[in-house]
């Protein structure tokens, strides 16, 4: 059985998703398709983890909070298990790209499946997916949109986020 509460965030209204052993799933507005992997579930605006998941929420987006100190449990395979995991380690304001991702997992050739792996992150913002980018320095797909991406990483960097490029097939523009 899962738990379920909504709240209102500077980048909309999010759905936080918990167990009994931890939060399982932060899901987008139009992310239902992903929301059917944590079935049933019941709305509970009381349940302690999803309180927690909230206040710490509240204190990231307000620029208090730059490490989420909650209990995960991430539903998936072991493979995206690992890259979830990773994405837990990216250090507040670093960015990491989908190969050193692949390498710190120990699969280095497995480039692709980290991406996909990164695409199925139920947890947005807290196993900080937005924080990963393609090799070329530039963002890559975000279940919150590129423009979300961006704001999150703006947030947490906001000198280096304004250099870095919108969308992947736009040039970067020259560093100062």
């Amino acid at each position: 059985m899962y738990h379920y509460t909504l709240i209102s965030t500077p980048v909309g209204e999010l759905k936080l998703v918990a167990s009994e052993r931890g939060l399982t799933a932060i899901l987008w507005k139009n992310d239902d398709p992903q929301g059917a992997r944590f079935l049933p579930q019941t709305r509970d605006d009381a349940h302690p983890v999803l309180i927690e998941a909230e206040r710490q929420l509240r204190e990231y987006f307000a620029g208090e909070r730059r490490l989420f100190a909650l209990p995960l449990d991430f539903v998936g395979t072991e493979f995206q298990k690992k890259v979830w995991n990773a994405l837990v380690a990216i250090p507040f304001g670093e960015t990491r790209s989908y190969g050193e991702i692949a390498r710190q997992i120990g699969h280095p050739q497995a480039v692709r499946a980290v991406g996909a792996a990164n695409g199925r992150n139920p947890l947005s913002i807290v196993a900080p997916c937005h924080r990963v980018i393609g090799a070329n320095g530039k963002l890559t797909g975000f279940a919150g949109g590129l423009e979300v991406k961006a704001f999150l990483l703006d947030l947490e960097m906001p000198r280096q986020a304004a250099v870095l490029p919108l969308f992947a097939d736009e040039p970067a523009p020259p560093r100062a």
